[in-house]
């Protein structure tokens, strides 16, 4: 493992640290969308449109593919701090393989 300075050892302290205040944390994203019903007498086809909505949908990958379930007001408030921190662990992800990149890229000559 390559030698870490003293700045080095804090930076990955303060992710570490970081991390372990990381609560439970949901995949995916949460959207809020207002939409068209498609029926041409219906107040969301006409000028200006009054759109359906707002639905709360939570759109994730599943084996590979897109699954979207519609959430209720309550869940998504109930649920939208663990959308949060699942956003900032891969914040926090992103920059332990920086600080790691960095590090090896210095120990090894790499450019």
């Amino acid at each position: 493992m390559a030698d870490l300075s003293a700045a080095d050892h804090r930076a990955l302290a303060a992710i570490a640290r970081r991390l372990a205040q990381a609560g439970l944390a949901m995949p995916g994203s949460l959207t809020e969308r207002s939409m068209r019903c498609g029926k041409p007498a219906c107040r969301c086809a006409q000028d200006p449109p009054q759109l359906h909505g707002p639905y709360h949908q939570w759109t994730r990958k599943v084996d590979g593919k897109t699954v979207t379930v519609n959430l209720t007001a309550e869940q998504a408030a109930r649920y939208q701090p663990w959308f949060a921190n699942a956003q900032t662990l891969r914040t926090l992800v992103s920059e332990l393989e920086e600080l790691t990149l960095r590090i090896a890229s210095q120990a090894e000559g790499w450019r």
